[in-house]
């Protein structure tokens, strides 16, 4: 598969019932398709500092916000490649820029001091994000994994509206030790087990299809500020700056 290793788009998330999700399975038929991804379980490390200022800055939903993260499709070997990610937002739209390197050399690289593996541009600028935080003890603080769809469009759908992207996330699990992309997912449920979080990724410069509008308002499914990390740490940290709302963190 031919990976793509920068992104500029919207990313909308909601959190759906099983009824919802079905109406928009249905909506969706003849117009999307499971994609060269599929249905995966996507494994993810994301870093933070020694007080967690990275997640408490996103809490606080400010015009820029940024994250690292290192992601598999399966789980590795030390051998095997993995994505080092650098997702930033900014007035909504969020750029992510990542690059594909063994899962030894990410770990030793971001967690281990070790030079970067690589001198691209991409490789350059997560190696200034690490320096920028070195004193914080930037680190790696939680493991968190989901299973996935992913659905891109097809025929007329995918003539209007290239770029659009619909995900489907459920089973969320994370745990703050044992952070290891070689080892198998397990750890504290986020979600509820009959909940799913969708996100539908629109193009910088695209708009929704009518279509995906019509449905999601006759079925009263609303954007949500869901963050998966950030409702592990909600539930796992007692930080008086969290805001809840149902057992939910919004940021």
């Amino acid at each position: 598969m031919n990976h793509q290793y920068v992104f500029e788009r919207y990313e909308l998330k909601y959190i759906l019932d099983p009824t919802q999700k079905s109406a928009l399975q249905q909506v969706m038929d003849g117009r999307m398709e499971i994609d060269g991804y599929g249905r995966t379980t996507i494994r993810n490390i994301y870093f933070d500092t020694k007080d967690y200022r990275l997640i408490r800055t996103s809490i606080l939903a400010p015009e820029y916000k940024e994250k690292l993260r290192v992601r598999s499709y399966k789980c590795v070997n030390a051998d095997e490649n993995v994505f080092v990610e650098l997702k930033k937002k900014y007035e909504k739209i969020v750029y992510k820029r990542r690059i594909e390197i063994p899962e030894f050399d990410a770990m030793d690289w971001l967690a281990g001091g070790a030079e970067r593996p690589e001198d691209s541009q991409i490789a350059r600028e997560i190696d200034y994000f690490c320096h920028f935080y070195e004193d914080a003890e930037l680190a790696p603080k939680v493991f968190l994994s989901y299973e996935r769809e992913a659905f891109s469009p097809i025929g007329e759908t995918a003539t209007e509206n290239p770029g659009l992207r619909i995900t489907f996330d459920n089973n969320i699990l994370a745990r703050d030790y044992d952070l290891s992309l070689r080892k198998s997912p397990y750890g504290e449920r986020v979600l509820a087990p009959d909940q799913t979080v969708m996100e539908i990724k629109i193009p910088k410069n695209a708009a929704m299809p009518m279509w995906l509008v019509r449905c999601l308002s006759e079925n009263k499914i609303f954007k949500s500020s869901f963050s998966k990390y950030g409702t592990y740490y909600q539930n796992h940290e007692n930080a008086p700056d969290k805001v809840s709302q149902g057992g939910l963190l919004y940021a």
